[in-house]
């Protein structure tokens, strides 16, 4: 373009171009059509208005880029995608339209807020008329028609509506002077993980959609956490997976909506006992005095695990709550196995006899000692299984560690026991309480009358497997972010295993990556998150973490040390609209600064104090280029960014602007027992459709698919819905 060749682009000036490109095309004419009049032989004429021509369209190219440029500072043009068209590639991820950020940028920037540069960002008298026009006509009869016409979105419309975007259109349309172009970012940067940085509303979930899409039709393991429970994001998930053809890998976990829920158990799966005691531990506080009492209600839930890893059992937290809660059943039954295991006899007699005598009080026999102080109030039963089993170990030199924890266990005396267990038994009980225990504590005896599959996250990474989590954190902020805390504990020791002993590790495949992707993490995030970022990549897992502010990583974590390690362990940063200056900083204040130009206008006069001469006074007029220092952006820039609009910095250095594309009209049918699961979603949070997309925000069309589209699971989950495709449903 023209305006490169000089020191200052200019590029806000009056467009010259025109009557240059005008001049030169009506010299091509007249030396064509009067040749003969300016004596010129008919091939230097036509050589000569060739030259003319090719002069004024080369000027004309410049002066509608230029036109085109100066009319966008105020509104971009409409930027839409069928989600069945986003872009996926093995090699790179796609997250929208827009340029590399350079020095020209922020200089097109700067002098964009230039005070005589004002008229470009107004809005037009011809545009405030309309609108004007429009709030006095909305209510009249029989002003409907026109009402529509002005505010139409036909190209046609000189006044049509502005998507209420807000913020500063110019951020992304000193872009525009260059052809836009679709931004991927590097698959193999992603197992740095990514952070996306946004307020409310302005286009998280949708950059959420576009990255699901591609890592379900890329054929990744997705997992998708939504504390929120947003229906888009759920019909995003779907839709992609029907496209991929992997509805037999979906599974949707709800803690609102069990009816249509898979279940889990995220202390089921372990390759070692002791990682069972510790996702519980890691829930609970550890700051000052309660350090102590996660130590021991560590060491409490490893003996119970423990116990029950021996007896076949898997760990539920209903079952760990249950013997928290009374240690005596899981003592007993224990007992009987350890007895019969060693093949002690009479063990059933000798306990019997010892219940027996106990009961008795002073006239029992001579060979049962009397009831000890820790003995007191406890079940005589259990008190016999206990000395028999101490009187086993001692007798035979038998050395078993979860027998004498459990008689460590039981021997405590209640009200001390209460104290040290004060801050576990809460917290399993926000585990086990109501709807959250049929989802958590899976009946394992009980598969046959409850279709509801069950999966563990081992399985679901070996068979590329698809899982939305619904935490619905509106209804329920503490149960929600337990449940989160639960799935990332578990998720971090299944990246250990696989990391440690799996040979087929999804990251031996750099097809077969693990997508995690978890919104509003900052309610997710425990001590298990930092290690899951510093370890997991090469496991293949790559998280993409969304959240609104700095502040809600430090509150979560309770520490800014802490949130600086976990923004440490976030290579690629997507940074949306913000609030808080401090967030927007931690995009600015690892950019270089650039040099910007500034003209500096001098003028001057002097007068003439000698009477004989002629010349009176004498004036001057100059203009200076100088540069000075400044940010390539700033936290003002970020804190205006319009919605559906981001910086994106990948790599430690490489800076975009970036812009994602609005939603087109997509087909896709979806069964009706997950159209009516949305339905009630979107009652419950109506934070979904974001108002940036206005009326150009299309729901997706939905409608009951024949049975065979549906795994089996799922159909036996959703028996009783229609199964014919003859209805239809909007969503």
């Amino acid at each position: 373009m023209a305006v490169k060749r000089y020191i200052l682009e200019a590029a806000l000036r009056p467009i010259v171009e025109f009557q240059s490109a005008l001049l030169a095309l009506l010299m091509a004419a007249l030396v064509w059509l009067f040749q003969v009049y300016l004596f010129m032989p008919p091939v230097l004429s036509a050589a000569t208005a060739l030259g003319f021509s090719g002069y004024a369209a080369w000027r004309l190219r410049d002066a509608f880029r230029l036109r085109y440029y100066q009319k966008h500072l105020s509104v971009l043009p409409r930027y839409f995608l069928r989600r069945s068209k986003i872009p996926v590639s093995r090699h790179a991820l796609f997250i929208g339209r827009g340029f590399a950020w350079r020095q020209r940028h922020t200089q097109r920037l700067r002098d964009s807020m230039l005070p005589h540069n004002d008229r470009f960002l107004e809005d037009s008298r011809l545009y405030r008329m309309a609108r004007q026009v429009e709030r006095r006509i909305e209510n009249v009869p029989g002003c409907g028609g026109l009402f529509r016409l002005l505010g139409s979105q036909s190209r046609l419309n000189p006044v049509r509506k502005k998507p209420e975007v807000g913020g500063n259109p110019a951020l992304h349309a000193v872009g525009l002077l260059e052809k836009e172009r679709d931004i991927y970012l590097p698959i193999a940067e992603r197992v740095g993980h990514t952070l996306v940085l946004g307020t409310t509303r302005v286009g998280k979930t949708r950059l959420a959609e576009i990255l699901i899409t591609q890592d379900i039709r890329r054929g990744d393991t997705v997992i998708v956490i939504d504390p929120k429970g947003d229906a888009d994001l759920l019909e995003c998930c779907y839709a992609a997976a029907r496209q991929a053809g992997r509805l037999e890998d979906f599974h949707i976990f709800h803690l609102a909506h069990p009816d249509v829920s898979a279940r889990y158990n995220p202390i089921g799966s372990y390759s070692r006992i002791t990682e069972v005691a510790t996702r519980i531990a890691n829930s609970l506080p550890s700051e000052g005095n309660s350090s102590a009492f996660k130590e021991f209600g560590w060491r409490f839930t490893n003996i119970i695990a423990r116990a029950l890893h021996v007896l076949g059992e898997k760990p539920t937290y209903a079952n760990i709550l249950k013997h928290v809660s009374n240690i005596d059943s899981l003592f007993r039954r224990y007992g009987e196995h350890f007895l019969s295991l060693h093949r002690i006899p009479d063990w059933k007699k000798r306990v019997d006899h010892i219940a027996w005598a106990l009961s008795q009080g002073n006239d029992r026999p001579a060979d049962v000692p009397v009831r000890m102080k820790e003995e007191q109030g406890k079940d005589l039963h259990t008190v016999a299984f206990a000395r028999v089993i101490r009187q086993v170990m001692a007798e035979d030199q038998i050395d078993d560690p979860v027998s004498e924890g459990l008689l460590t266990a039981f021997y405590y005396d209640k009200t001390y026991f209460d104290k040290i267990v004060s801050s576990l038994g809460p917290f399993l009980e926000k585990l086990t309480t109501g709807q959250v225990a049929a989802l958590f504590s899976p009946d394992y005896d009980n598969v046959a009358d409850d279709h509801r599959p069950i999966f563990s996250w081992k399985q679901v990474i070996r068979q590329k497997g698809i899982v939305y989590v619904g935490l619905s954190a509106l209804q329920d902020v503490t149960v929600s972010s337990a449940v989160g805390a639960a799935m990332f504990s578990d998720l971090t020791s299944v990246a250990g295993d696989l990391y440690a002993h799996d040979d087929t590790t999804p990251g031996a495949d750099q097809t077969g990556k693990v997508s995690i992707h978890a919104d509003e993490f900052n309610e997710l995030i425990g001590p298990d998150f930092i290690p899951m970022l510093n370890k997991a990549g090469g496991a293949g897992f790559q998280v993409t973490a969304y959240t609104q502010t700095m502040s809600d990583i430090e509150s979560r974590l309770g520490d800014r040390s802490k949130a600086e390690v976990v923004l440490g362990n976030l290579n690629t940063l997507i940074m949306l609209r913000v609030l808080k200056e401090d967030t927007a900083r931690v995009l600015t204040d690892r950019l270089n600064d650039v040099q910007v130009q500034q003209i500096m206008t001098e003028s001057g006069a002097t007068s003439s104090s000698d009477p004989d001469s002629e010349q009176h006074f004498t004036s001057n007029v100059r203009d200076r280029v100088s540069t000075v220092d400044a940010r390539i952006i700033l936290p003002s820039d970020v804190n205006h960014l319009p919605k559906g609009q981001c910086f994106a910095l990948v790599e430690g250095s490489q800076l975009y602007k970036v812009r994602m594309p609005l939603p087109a009209r997509d087909r896709v049918p979806v069964p009706d027992r997950i159209a009516e699961l949305t339905r009630h979603m979107r009652r419950d949070y109506h934070g979904g459709t974001a108002q940036w997309t206005q009326d150009t925000w299309f729901r997706n069309q939905v409608m009951v698919p024949y049975a065979g589209d549906l795994p089996a699971d799922m159909q036996k989950m959703m028996a009783g819905g229609a199964a014919d495709g003859s209805t239809e449903q909007a969503a």
